[in-house]
């Protein structure tokens, strides 16, 4: 019986009705603040994998992972793209032109990045195939002009498919009547919205035009690859050059957006700090109630002293009390944080048409929605952390209980 003491009468302190109202409130006050510590810190990571997930295929779905370029231009590429293709990290390649410039249409001017693609290898490394919301890649045939934009900048320019552009890019033409800008009509044949700030800022069209407008006869800006593993991208791109010499350079995805991952690889744990620190004041409350529950149960400890109970069994009931206390919110916190987690997104886009208001601009953010991935490794971590941080809290007020002195007590009762 003296074995299932602490178990027993904790677990009873913690049902129990006490006199004294306040330390009620403390008690539903550390419970509540372990509840919605958990719960905000499972929501909020997983709204962080959310980004980083979103980051990896729709930013780095559309960005190559690494880009290999000649200083005296690609003429002869698709040896080098089979070449490239033997080894084993790279899974696709394909050939671009790149070419910065000015769209002008009805006296509306965007500026963008125009890829000049190979439709057929496309696909190879980019999911933009995927995200076409009109028209087709296919559209875009040598010799026809067609160009596919991003929606948001189809948006700005107030064009779609069926309406004509024109393109200037930054080089001069050189006539008997002078320098002009050099310049080109383009038709829309495609609109693609990925859900990301490259919308506003990327266009496609067909290779062989790029190469016409950029002047570069048969050669190609380079060739992008598509890797198994895109946190190997920049060993991998080292390894490439190494192997084709001094006359190729490499640029991989950590040059344009490595910044922004690493942003939100720091923000992730930034966050999960200071969560994990609202969770700590909350499981250390439970030491402020647990001292005033041994103080109003002195007369109690004392009489268990005296039938038998000794001081390790007195401080595995405030241990017991603690834990049941942090475990109730911990739990509760556990399954509301994970119910937010699988539903924050729907829930963010239901208020988002129901009030018109827009909480992510992908013209601001590098994305449009809210995105959310619930991880059960961080679940487990943050559930270990909640729970050791309450037992670290129960210690100091059991251990006060345990050195209570029945006869100083009994005295004055």
């Amino acid at each position: 019986m003296l074995d299932r003491l602490p178990l027993l009468i904790g677990l009873r302190y913690v049902r129990a009705k006490r006199r004294n109202h306040f330390i009620s409130f403390i008690s539903l006050t550390s419970m509540l603040g372990l509840m919605l510590g958990v719960a905000v810190l499972i929501l909020v990571l997983s709204v962080m994998n959310g980004f980083d997930h979103e980051l990896r295929t729709r930013i780095l779905g559309m960005v190559p992972h690494t880009k290999i370029e000649s200083r005296s231009g690609l003429v002869d590429w698709q040896p080098l793209a089979e070449q490239l293709m033997q080894r084993e990290r790279v899974i696709g390649a394909a050939p671009y032109v790149e070419q910065q410039g000015m769209f002008s249409v009805g006296g509306r001017n965007e500026g963008a990045m125009v890829n000049g693609i190979h439709p057929e290898w496309e696909d190879r490394v980019s999911i933009i195939g995927s995200h076409m919301r009109q028209g087709s890649l296919d559209d875009l045939q040598p010799g026809e002009w067609n160009i596919v934009l991003g929606a948001l900048l189809a948006r700005h320019l107030g064009v779609g498919v069926g309406d004509r552009v024109t393109l200037l890019v930054p080089e001069a033409s050189i006539t008997p009547a002078g320098v002009f800008p050099r310049l080109k009509r383009f038709t829309v044949s495609g609109i693609f919205n990925v859900g990301a700030d490259l919308d506003a800022n990327l266009a496609y069209a067909n290779i062989e035009d790029m190469q016409t407008l950029a002047r570069l006869g048969d050669a190609v800006g380079g060739l992008r690859l598509e890797l198994n593993d895109l946190f190997a991208a920049s060993s991998e791109t080292r390894a490439i050059i190494d192997e084709l010499g001094s006359g190729y350079r490499g640029f991989d995805w950590t040059f344009s957006h490595g910044n922004l991952f690493q942003a939100i690889q720091m923000e992730k744990r930034m966050i999960a700090l200071l969560l994990t620190v609202i969770i700590a004041v909350a499981a250390f409350n439970i030491v402020s109630t647990l001292v005033m529950v041994v103080t109003d149960k002195h007369a109690d400890i004392a009489i268990l002293r005296t039938i038998g109970a000794t001081p390790r069994s007195i401080m595995g009931i405030f241990v017991v009390q603690g834990l049941a206390i942090g475990v109730i919110g911990i739990a509760v916190g556990v399954g509301l944080g994970i119910l937010l987690a699988l539903t924050i997104s729907d829930l963010i886009g239901w208020v988002e048409s129901t009030f018109g208001i827009q909480f992510l601009d992908a013209g601001v953010y590098f994305i449009s929605d809210l995105p959310s991935r619930l991880h059960w490794e961080d679940v487990r971590n943050i559930v270990a952390a909640a729970f050791g941080l309450t037992f670290l809290s129960t210690l100091y007020p059991a251990w006060r209980a345990s050195r209570v002195q029945p006869a100083e007590v009994l005295r004055y009762e």
